[in-house]
């Protein structure tokens, strides 16, 4: 890793752009937690909103006052309207108003978006910048400026772009933001202009704040740091309007391990971390090919790739995933090669550990039968990549001497439909009421008897549902979840299905797909099977599952 040279600032604009994406909204709540989470990844400044244009900002700023440890809260608002002053501007007052040590003014940098736009004269509006940069430093505030537009501006217009950082310089500001709005520059020109702006400005921070329209946040801002730049704004994940903000998760630990900047120091093992955290609070699925913190950024799934990486991590990783707080992944599919099962046998524990030549054979061996199942089965419809409890499953029953906790010996399903409508003049579809039933046999197993598992107890059980896969789950729960205490924690948080092959219309094999989470201990894992019947696909799905719950309390298991 690179020695640390200059202190890159890192300033956040998650809860003010980034919750302006399509998708998402965060409460005053979710608003403090996850500023909460930046000031302890050691984010330098937050931006909390623009308390002059909605009650949920100017609530956020209030709860939030004094509650930041190490980062700077920033209230973030425009300068002054056209025709009139910074004390008669209500925006500017409210802005004031929000009491933070730090203010964010945009302001406009292009000729065009003056004149369009504000509907305001070139003159009038240099005097708005520089009046309400001044009216914020006399408040004794910390006064950044985000010249908005600026390098659109500065191709247009290159001397009105600079007239407009000269007027907030003139006011006093302390951070020149300069502002790829739209998200169209390219980054050898960003970065000869950003170096022109340092250079004029030498008394004067340069930040950045890029879009990704072009797919190039990340590159322009980095490209700006090189060209001088000292604070870079983004947000958590790249969020933002259209195709989002700069993504800090990749530019953080670009600019501190590959080039050498200071930016949060150790506080970047919390970088993954974070990223999940303001994932689930922002209710939005994780990316999980995002560079650093994605679950398949150090994912290995090629056979020739796993036995490299396992010999030496550094074949097939650019870093350590440790320092980001990411760890390596090994994937089993059709692509993988025995070592690929044989190192998920390790992580599992399943082979002894030393120097046990005959055991480590033996398990070799068995990794390739397993591998030989796993490419017949992906051959049929499955996917263990997402789903690696059923692979976890398939090496623990290869296991000689392993037995289930339980076993579902038959079920049945029946849906009745109730026609409640009656006569010619009836409203709505003949069925429009349906009641489902479902019924398991399941064999709890008891201890070995002469080598055999012998089952101690058979139960029955019926239970309703919304539909056959709901019913079933309920008939099985009432089994499971009242024999086995650890199971009584366990709920399923998500169900997929997917038809592999459409063609075959009504025959077509369904692969289901179950999530599950232990709410005592916090762990999920998921579970698939593939089936032409969905019902049976789905069973034996949920049946997996509830197994794979029951590993940690394998003592448990046996009654009797």
């Amino acid at each position: 890793m690179p020695v640390p040279s200059r202190c890159i600032q890192v300033y956040d604009t998650t809860l003010r752009d980034g919750a302006q994406g399509e998708g998402i909204s965060l409460s005053v709540a979710d608003k403090l937690k996850i500023a909460t989470r930046l000031d302890e990844f050691g984010a330098h400044y937050i931006e909390g909103g623009w308390p002059g244009s909605n009650p949920k900002d100017a609530a956020f700023f209030e709860n939030c006052r004094g509650k930041l440890k190490r980062a700077k809260l920033v209230a973030f608002g425009s300068t002054r309207y056209k025709n009139t002053t910074c004390e008669k501007d209500r925006n500017v007052q409210m802005l004031a108003n929000a009491d933070t040590l730090v203010v964010t003014l945009v302001g406009k940098a292009w000729d065009m978006q003056v004149q369009v736009v504000l509907e305001a004269s070139l003159e009038e509006n240099l005097d708005m910048i520089r009046e309400s940069v001044a009216y914020f430093k006399r408040l004794g505030r910390e006064v950044m400026l985000d010249a908005e537009h600026f390098y659109d501006g500065y191709k247009a217009a290159p001397e009105y772009a600079i007239a407009c950082l000269q007027a907030a310089v003139d006011g006093g500001v302390d951070v020149l933001v300069l502002c790829d709005t739209n998200g169209g520059s390219v980054p050898w020109d960003l970065q000869k202009v950003t170096a022109t702006v340092v250079h004029r400005f030498p008394a004067t921070r340069v930040g950045v704040h890029c879009h990704n329209d072009m797919e190039l946040a990340v590159a322009n801002s980095i490209s700006a740091v090189n060209a001088g730049a000292s604070l870079v704004q983004g947000t958590v994940n790249g969020y933002g309007e259209r195709t989002g903000n700069a993504n800090l998760m990749s530019i953080v630990p670009t600019l501190q391990l590959k080039l050498g900047y200071a930016c949060v120091g150790d506080a970047l093992s919390k970088l993954t971390s974070l990223s999940r955290f303001v994932d689930e609070i922002a209710c939005q699925k994780p990316v999980s090919g995002q560079p650093f913190v994605g679950v398949s950024s150090f994912a290995h799934k090629g056979g020739l790739h796993v036995a490299a990486v396992l010999k030496n991590e550094d074949t097939y990783q650019h870093i350590d995933p440790s320092l980001v707080g990411n760890e390596k992944r090994i994937l089993v599919s059709e692509l993988a090669g025995r070592r690929n099962v044989l190192s998920k046998a390790e992580e599992l524990g399943l082979v002894p550990a030393g120097d046990d030549a005959g055991a480590r054979q033996e398990w070799g061996n068995r990794a390739k039968q397993v591998l030989g199942q796993v490419k017949d089965l992906e051959n049929k419809g499955y996917s263990f990549e997402g789903a690696e409890a059923s692979l976890e499953l398939m090496l623990r029953r290869s296991v000689e001497g392993y037995r289930p906790p339980f076993e579902l010996l038959d079920f049945s399903v029946t849906t009745d439909n109730k026609r409640i409508h009656y006569g010619p003049n009836s409203e709505g579809p003949p069925f429009n009421e349906s009641v489902t039933q479902a019924t398991v046999k399941i064999a709890l197993l008891g201890p070995k008897d002469g080598g055999e598992a012998c089952p101690t107890k058979i139960c029955l059980e019926v239970a309703e549902g919304n539909g056959p896969i709901d019913a079933v789950n309920g008939a099985l729960g009432k089994v499971l979840f009242s024999m086995y205490q650890p199971l009584q924690t366990v709920a399923l948080t998500d169900y997929k299905v997917r038809i592999l092959d459409s063609e075959s219309a009504t025959a077509a094999t369904t692969r289901v797909v179950v999530d599950f989470e232990d709410s005592a201990s916090g762990r999920q894992w998921t579970t698939v099977y593939a089936h032409p019947n969905i019902i049976v696909a789905s069973v034996n799905a949920l049946m997996d599952g509830f197994e794979v719950a029951m590993w940690d309390s394998l003592p448990q298991c046996c009654i009797g």
